[in-house]
Order: structure tokens, then sequence, then C-alpha cells
């Protein structure tokens, strides 16, 4: 289990825009050395993410760009927990075994 705090940042992709938390360097580091055997599409890593009262299961996705794992933070989470674009909130990600 890991726990952070982080802010949520939007892409804008055609059509919808995502909100998205970056993973912190050292959290990172560690899931990558936790990577063994063949990668699921994109390099892609199954969690189950809490964030306030709210648990789902989605994928952290290897961002060149932030040279870290990012966190998809789908809608109905972030109206669930009163989330919005450049707020911080406390996440806490499980490892699902592939």
């Amino acid at each position: 289990m890991y726990r952070f705090e982080a802010a949520l940042w939007q892409w804008q992709g055609k059509g919808d825009s995502w909100a998205f938390v970056t993973l912190p360097e050292d959290v990172t580091d560690e899931i990558d050395d936790r990577q063994v055997g063949p990668r699921r599409g994109f390099g892609a890593v199954k969690v189950q993410v809490t964030v306030g009262a709210t648990t789902w299961t989605t994928s952290l996705f290897p961002s060149k760009e932030h040279a870290a794992y990012i966190l998809p933070v789908k809608a109905a989470v972030r109206r669930a927990e009163s989330l919005s674009v450049g707020a911080a909130a406390l996440f806490e990600v499980e490892l699902i075994a592939p």
C-alpha cells in the first residue's frame, strides 16, 4: 500500500478532459522495481485506489513527460469527494497482482 498527497491536474484531449495525479518519484521507483515479467498494454499497472471514502479499480500509466506514473481520477470520484483540478488530496494505492 502506498500513501501520498498529490494535486489533481487536467489533461486536455480530443473532446473530453481528464484529471490525473502524478505519483511521487519514490513511489514510482518502488512500483517500477516491483514490476516483473511481461508488461500490460502501455506499461499500465493495475491498482485499487482510495481517496476519502471512495475506492475504485483503475490503472497507473507511465508518463515520460512527468517521469513518473500518473493516475486517472474519474469524474464520479471527483464529484463524490468534492475534488477539483489544483486541489490536493491523500491517495492510497494498492497494486493488484496480474
